[in-house]
């Protein structure tokens, strides 16, 4: 999904657009055929399992329990993009009324991320005023930097790891030199990081180790591309954290150090020191 979370935008701005609509579609369409491709897979895997017989080797058991846990892992993505089809379509439906000024406003604010400016039009401690529609806007320059970023950040506090990766890299495509761009390139790498933890703990280790690999590539982005970001030192040691995951002790040390010598006053200095102290100990 090229702009995750377009109907979480939506929320934060009160501005449907037609891109947004178009987008939408799209989204729900990509939806729909990825749950069926999953069941498709589910489908088959139980049938690989159905037709075992009954005197297996420990090797087929071990088989078996493989296609279980791809059986459990797939039903739960169909169950997720499932959800996902319904809450895009009846997102779709009211930004379309929204559009034609025939739908009411958004009755609810999204929370505020880290680096992002407040929602506009909500002034601290006003009482609620009545819900009126939204008239239709121009199709251009609805959409401020800090939505995209905001809506993206929403994926990512809710856990839609993959949604909030591509809200923020279409941030980045659009704004690359927005103040928010280094923290955007960061929660990048926070999401593969998730997600990789997700993979571990279904025992899934050639994805955790795939989505560990890249979440050290989106963190150097972070130190190459934004040096003055203030998550360069977050960074640095979450990058560190990726790589002892990894297995790669001495390139985890290398990282860990160059963030004690280079920002002695960050937060992170104290756990930093841990783990290098324990590191060099090995």
């Amino acid at each position: 999904m090229l702009l995750a979370g377009c109907a979480e935008v939506q929320e934060v701005t009160g501005v449907a657009t037609q891109q947004d609509i178009l987008q939408l579609r799209q989204d729900v369409a990509a939806a729909q055929q990825a749950a069926q491709r999953a069941k498709a897979d589910a489908e088959t895997l139980s049938a690989q399992l159905n037709r075992r017989s009954p005197g297996q080797t420990v090797e087929s058991e071990r088989q078996v329990a493989a296609l279980t846990r791809q059986v459990d892992s797939l039903s739960e993505t169909m169950t997720t993009l499932t959800g996902r089809v319904e809450d895009l379509g009846a997102r779709l439906d009211a930004m379309s009324r929204q559009l034609r000024g025939t739908g009411p406003g958004p009755t609810s604010s999204a929370p505020r991320s880290p680096g992002a400016p407040p929602t506009p039009g909500a002034a601290p401690g006003a009482p609620p005023g009545p819900v009126v529609a939204v008239p239709s806007r121009p199709t251009t320059g609805s959409l401020q930097p800090q939505d995209i970023y905001q809506a993206a950040y929403i994926d990512f506090s809710k856990g839609s790891y993959s949604l909030a990766i591509a809200g923020f890299r279409e941030f980045l495509r659009r704004y690359p030199e927005h103040e928010l761009a280094g923290s955007a390139q960061y929660w990048i790498g926070e999401a593969y990081l998730s997600l990789a933890r997700g993979f571990t703990d279904s025992a899934q280790g050639e994805k955790a180790s795939e989505s560990l690999e890249q979440a050290v590539q989106e963190f150097k982005k972070v130190v190459a591309n934004y040096p003055r970001a203030e998550k360069v030192p977050t960074a640095l040691y979450k990058e560190a954290l990726a790589l002892i995951d990894l297995k790669q002790p001495g390139l985890a040390q290398a990282r860990l150090q160059y963030l004690v010598d280079n920002f002695p006053r960050a937060e992170e200095i104290s756990l930093a020191r841990e783990r290098l102290a324990a590191l060099k100990t090995r």
